[in-house]
């Protein structure tokens, strides 16, 4: 059951937020800037994420036996940074045999390169590699808080930010709940209902013939869900308080657990990012000290790509991130044995 709009304006945070981020005039339909502006993305952190992305296209490539055609999908594209910047790591003999396409729902922005296609929904049946960077944080979902009766309820929201609870939450998310996040019966505690995230995952993953589709965002399993939710909002490259009115990016962490179960796929793996980009040669090693005497400008070159390395691994940080890896018809590219979600 999703909640509706009350006589008082409040409804529940997925439609609010629905239309705060890609309504007319919403967060994620506008022009200029673009999300880089209020948040920073492993892609925008350092080219090598990108050239991370573009090794495991490889990997992808020659598991499926170097298809003539080998697709590319870069879900939620933001302004083509990222499918920008695998197109351009590609060796010669890839990138001729590379079609690629950005999704995502704001306009296509100028000079973008003329290999890419501009799409609002991911093409289907692809052979090669779907993959969805900080996308499903985005997918909205409602929120649901335990009242003083111990009775987890939907929470509404008006356009100021200003929460009141609704009604009991019922029906498929309530199985979710149950399934994924049990709340008890403490007041106060909140979950986001991850069930829109799990379909439109199925969905995206689905478009995948054969291939691999992966998912990287803030996330959590159910060992270690956060008991007062994650729901947040980030403006200008700042956290702040998650109000639906177009002005802020909206956002909460990701159940890749649960997204993994609604696309059942042999040989899904979840791992995080520092495991993933170590498998993918990305490492925050500092160079020998010695070549800052034999070469030291390309000294100074390895270090800084060290330190882009070691930001996209650090733990508490972006290395935290969790990678949801399902191979559609290939074996495992990343290395290491697969380990079921759960």
């Amino acid at each position: 059951m999703t909640a509706v709009a009350g006589a008082d304006g409040g409804r529940g945070w997925r439609a609010a937020a629905q239309e705060a981020l890609y309504g007319p005039g919403g967060f994620y339909r506008r022009s200029g800037e673009g999300p880089a502006g209020h948040f920073r993305t492993s892609v925008h952190a350092s080219p090598l994420f990108a050239d991370a992305v573009a090794r495991l296209l490889c990997r992808v490539d020659e598991a499926l036996g170097r298809p003539a055609e080998l697709g590319l999908v870069d879900m939620a594209a933001g302004r083509g940074e990222l499918v920008t910047g695998v197109l351009a790591a590609l060796p010669a003999d890839v990138a001729a045999r590379a079609r690629a396409y950005a999704v995502e729902l704001a306009g296509r922005p100028a000079g973008l390169d003329h290999r890419i296609e501009w799409r609002t929904e991911p093409p289907a049946g692809i052979t090669g590699l779907l993959f969805a960077n900080e996308w499903l944080d985005n997918v909205p979902v409602e929120v649901a808080e335990v009242d003083p009766a111990g009775v987890p309820r939907t929470v509404l929201v008006r356009e100021d930010g200003t929460e009141r609870l609704g009604a009991p939450v019922a029906g498929a998310e309530a199985a979710w709940l149950a399934r994924w996040w049990p709340l008890g019966d403490e007041p106060g505690l909140r979950a986001e209902i991850g069930l829109p995230r799990d379909r439109a995952w199925a969905a995206a993953a689905g478009t995948v013939a054969r291939g691999l589709a992966v998912a990287v965002d803030y996330a959590h399993t159910a060992a270690a869900r956060p008991p007062f939710g994650t729901l947040t909002a980030f403006r200008e490259g700042r956290e702040t308080t998650p109000v639906p009115d177009g002005s802020c990016d909206l956002t909460a962490h990701v159940a890749l657990d649960a997204c993994a179960e609604a696309c059942p796929l042999p040989g899904a793996r979840l791992l995080s990012q520092r495991e993933a980009l170590h498998a993918l040669g990305v490492s925050g090693a500092r160079p020998p000290l010695a070549l800052a005497s034999t070469d030291p400008t390309g000294y100074m070159r390895a270090l800084a790509r060290a330190g882009e390395a070691a930001e996209l691994t650090a733990p508490g940080g972006l290395g935290d991130f969790g990678w949801l890896v399902q191979p559609v018809g290939i074996g495992d590219v990343l290395g290491g044995a697969p380990a079921a979600p759960r």
